[in-house]
């Protein structure tokens, strides 16, 4: 399992489901733009600070940025 992969899908899907842009991801986190793009393609390697900082923006529990979705669980198999 790529955690790279899994954590940008993770804040790309609750971003959405908040109705959130990038844009206004990076405001409240402090976060570039750039830096939330990569990171929801899995290009960036976020640290245990990065994900904890990015959970409070998004207002969810920072282990939901890190649970296997559907897909992860497929490609274990």
């Amino acid at each position: 399992m790529d955690m790279r992969r899994l954590v940008g899908r993770n804040v790309l899907r609750i971003r959405k489901n908040k109705g959130m842009t990038q844009e206004k991801l990076a405001e409240i986190s402090g976060f570039s733009q750039q830096y939330i793009s990569g990171l929801e393609k899995g290009q960036r390697n976020p640290t245990v600070v990065t994900i904890y900082e990015l959970s409070i923006a998004l207002d969810v529990d920072y282990l939901e940025l890190l649970k296997p979705d559907a897909r992860s669980k497929i490609a274990k198999e």
